[in-house]
């Protein structure tokens, strides 16, 4: 008779978790001889993985990372100049709560956009804010944003995220709006996040991309003073697995 009046009262107090562990424990003939203690550590450990499932949720909603990727499923056996000590370290996040900044540079198709997106799985598993932008899109929404009134809450959007992710960077050259943008986000995030950039130019490239020699050279201040930087090398993984198909 006191299950449902304890369920429902589980329920008014948005314990949902305890809940459904109340009535699986209830069910259990095995649950008779678990202590009270024992109980309520069983509810508490349930209410718990619940909250730690649905704020993982809303963050990886939030993220809109471009491809489903975990970290404990990073490929070291392809030769593309992938350090695992060095990937042990960023998958800790230390460099997040320094504020550093990371670079993935290397040809098309070599995971750059996997790594970062695994990175940023796991940031959000561990509890930080992550916003993934494909670079391109990027200044093309800044763009519209400043005519309608948006623009200083998008940069404001791109400032606090723990983790900004910049795909893509250096496909085109920058107008003077997307080096102005550019160098807005950089200067708000530098010291206090973290910034992640993948791109097919060689860092030697970057310079040029931006085009304005004064902006160019504080853009590249802000992003690689902190950096940690990967080059990846190799063909395209793409190209690989499918002739491991082919040949299966």
């Amino acid at each position: 008779m006191l299950t449902h009046p304890t369920l429902d009262q589980l329920h008014a107090l948005g314990l949902s978790g305890m809940a459904r562990a109340f009535q699986e424990l209830a069910a259990a003939s095995e649950a008779d001889g678990l202590s009270h203690p024992e109980w309520l550590g069983l509810l508490l450990d349930r209410e718990i993985s619940v909250r730690q499932d649905k704020r993982l949720a809303a963050r990886l909603r939030v993220a809109k990372l471009r491809q489903q990727a975990c970290v404990e499923d990073i490929d070291y056996r392809s030769p593309r100049g992938l350090d695992r000590a060095m990937m042990q370290k960023l998958i800790m996040g230390g460099w997040i709560d320094a504020h550093d900044n990371l670079v993935l540079v290397g040809p098309t198709g070599v995971g750059k956009s996997w790594i970062a997106s695994a990175l940023g799985h796991k940031a959000c598993r561990d509890n930080r804010s992550v916003l993934y932008q494909r670079v391109p899109r990027l200044f093309s929404e800044l763009a519209l944003a400043r005519g309608d009134g948006r623009h200083a809450r998008l940069l404001r959007t791109l400032g606090r995220a723990d983790l900004l992710v910049l795909d893509d960077w250096g496909l085109e050259p920058l107008d003077a709006a997307a080096r102005h943008d550019l160098l807005e986000i950089l200067e708000d995030r530098y010291g206090r996040k973290s910034t992640l950039v993948t791109s097919q130019l060689p860092l030697e490239g970057w310079h040029e991309i931006i085009g304005d020699p004064t902006y160019a050279d504080a853009i590249l201040d802000r992003l690689l003073h902190n950096a940690h930087r990967i080059a990846l090398r190799g063909e395209s993984m793409r190209r690989v697995r499918t002739k491991a198909d082919v040949n299966a």
